[in-house]
């Protein structure tokens, strides 16, 4: 009794729990939940996220379990992923700064350095296509080439695309999608669109938490912090434009909850006074001065 009383009151498992319960580790879960494969839904006793029984059913009724699911969110870095193309770790480093591979995670290694993650599944697919064919040998491309020499590097922009992505994924709530958009500008992009103060404070407080890397205020924690924040400006332009979409649906559904105007102190009661009327003292006093 009691127990059956615990699952219809606990219909969900945390995170870690499930991640137990699937056989995954705990990176391979955060992965899977960020690209859809398990879906979560917000913890209604005190924030955060959690799985319902009938998901992780759902996950284990799946063929190839579990498995199959390991493999979508199999991981690669730069030497792995070059190993899967059968090309250089300079070429596919090419490849993934023209944005033709997308990273799905990143860290920075013991030298601060941004080590780029890339889905498997991915590269093998890049690798498979014939129209890719041209691109994985001989000399890359004129067009392509310039775009080199002239510094272009699409991996942040592309991790910071799939991580919106996943934070949209992850709630209808429209202040929740505008503070999706807004986590990746900076705030004199965020004050320039949302001039009131009171709905920048409403939005910081469905602000996303950002991955962590290093301690606060740390160098690790600043190049992670430059990661995460729209630097070209037509990915600036297009944020901003969306931020500016989102936050007047934000507005219509629900307006930002301001102070309750303090009543105005009531008026002091006029003066009390004995005997006579002020006027009627004035002309008595100015009578009898008359007569001395």
């Amino acid at each position: 009794m009691s127990g059956n009383t615990i699952t219809q009151a606990r219909p969900s498992l945390a995170q870690s729990r499930a991640a137990r319960e699937l056989g995954l580790k705990r990176g391979e879960f955060d992965l899977a939940v960020r690209l859809g494969r398990i879906r979560t839904v917000p913890d209604e006793g005190g924030g955060g996220r959690r799985v319902a029984r009938a998901e992780i059913d759902r996950v284990r009724s799946e063929d190839g379990f579990p498995d199959a699911l390991r493999k979508h969110v199999k991981v690669v870095g730069t030497s792995q992923g070059a190993a899967l193309m059968d090309v250089t770790a300079a070429r596919f480093t090419r490849l993934a700064r023209l944005g033709l591979v997308a990273p799905v995670k990143f860290y920075l290694n013991r030298y601060r350095a941004v080590v780029w993650l890339y889905l498997a599944e991915e590269v093998r697919q890049f690798a498979a296509s014939k129209e890719n064919a041209p691109l994985l040998s001989g000399r890359t491309p004129e067009g392509l080439r310039d775009q080199l020499d002239a510094g272009l590097d699409l991996r942040a922009r592309n991790w910071r695309g799939r991580h919106v992505g996943f934070l949209l994924r992850q709630t209808k709530d429209p202040w929740a999608r505008a503070a999706a958009v807004a986590s990746l500008l900076d705030p004199v992009q965020i004050g320039e669109i949302i001039d009131d103060p009171y709905e920048r404070a409403y939005l910081n407080r469905y602000r996303p938490e950002q991955p962590s890397h290093g301690a606060p205020g740390s160098p690790a924690a600043h190049i992670a912090a430059r990661i995460m924040t729209a630097e070209d400006p037509d990915e600036i332009d297009w944020l901003r434009s969306d931020l500016a979409n989102a936050i007047a649906e934000a507005r219509a559904e629900r307006p930002a909850p301001r102070p309750t105007p303090r009543p105005a102190p009531p008026a002091p009661p006029p003066p009390t006074t004995t005997g006579q009327p002020e006027c009627s003292r004035g002309l008595i006093g100015w009578l009898r001065r008359r007569n001395l």
